[in-house]
């Protein structure tokens, strides 16, 4: 069992720091990372997680924060933006701006751009690291993955949700759609055994290989969905009503056994596959 209140060196140039906000959708709670070469005095914290004040003193006494990256805008990962950023002045940088912060005035950064919005391909020094910065939509139009090419023998990239620990990410349609996503895990695919390290579930040993299987996996929902939607749509031919599947029919179906827990992500996957095959999901 990970203890919550203590960073577990997950590669070698970064440590996790479990946020206390287990759930459904969270699993074990948000992972924060700490990025740093071994030994440096500063650090970059990746993702603050909730508004938890335990968890975000526990990032704050890691070392001197020169930066804080976000991922992706859900509120389990920004939500402590703010009080992290009180607590050590550094810039937050976000693909949003509504996330990004200025460092504040005494921070090393202060009077920098250290603060602005975060860019497809650009590589960031911090803390004795490279950080390629890679867009990753699907899950969010907003989400970010952050590759340590020097992290091990193979890299390691930090997913946010793009990627799981454990089980499948969901789509959160409209704002993230599917055929981003399929994009985004043919790009993720294409960094071989780079140690895969996730925003929940724990850490997996390579991004290609999650990345196939992910895709599989879509392409199996896919075929499901399409299923559903002939077998709905032909049941009811020439009847009175509307002739479209909807989402919760598509979903009794194909999410037939899910938890109640979990229904409402369902229907957000069954909404994003849909929109996928009607061709309606590019921006």
């Amino acid at each position: 069992m990970v203890d919550s209140s203590q960073p577990t060196p997950v590669s070698a140039f970064a440590s996790m720091l479990l946020a206390p906000n287990p759930g459904p959708m969270t699993l074990d709670g948000t992972q924060s990372y700490a990025v740093r070469f071994p030994g440096h005095d500063s650090v970059v914290v990746v993702d603050p997680g909730p508004a938890d004040d335990a968890h975000l003193t526990a990032l704050a006494a890691l070392g001197d924060v020169a930066l804080v990256l976000i991922t992706h805008h859900h509120p389990d990962h920004t939500a402590g933006i703010d009080r992290l950023h009180d607590l050590t002045g550094a810039p937050v940088r976000a693909a949003a701006a509504e996330f990004c912060r200025p460092a504040a005035t005494g921070h090393p950064a202060h009077g920098t751009d250290a603060g602005r919005t975060l860019r497809h391909g650009e590589v960031i020094e911090a803390a004795g690291v490279q950080i390629k910065v890679l867009a990753t939509p699907g899950h969010t139009s907003d989400s970010m993955s952050f590759f340590l090419p020097d992290d091990g023998a193979h890299g390691a990239m930090i997913t946010g949700d793009t990627i799981l620990g454990r089980g499948t990410t969901i789509l959160d349609f409209p704002d993230g759609t599917l055929g981003d996503y399929l994009e985004t895990l043919e790009t993720l695919s294409g960094f071989g055994d780079a140690k895969v390290l996730p925003a929940h579930g724990g850490t997996l040993p390579s991004l290609a290989s999650i990345a196939c299987a992910y895709r599989a996996h879509r392409e199996e929902r896919i075929a499901q969905v399409r299923a559903a939607v002939e077998l709905i749509e032909g049941g009811r031919a020439g009847a009175e009503g509307p002739a479209a599947a909807t989402v919760a029919e598509v979903a009794d179906v194909v999410y037939a056994d899910v938890d109640p827990s979990v229904r409402s992500a369902a229907e957000h996957s069954v909404a994003a596959q849909l929109a996928y095959l009607h061709g309606e999901d590019h921006r």
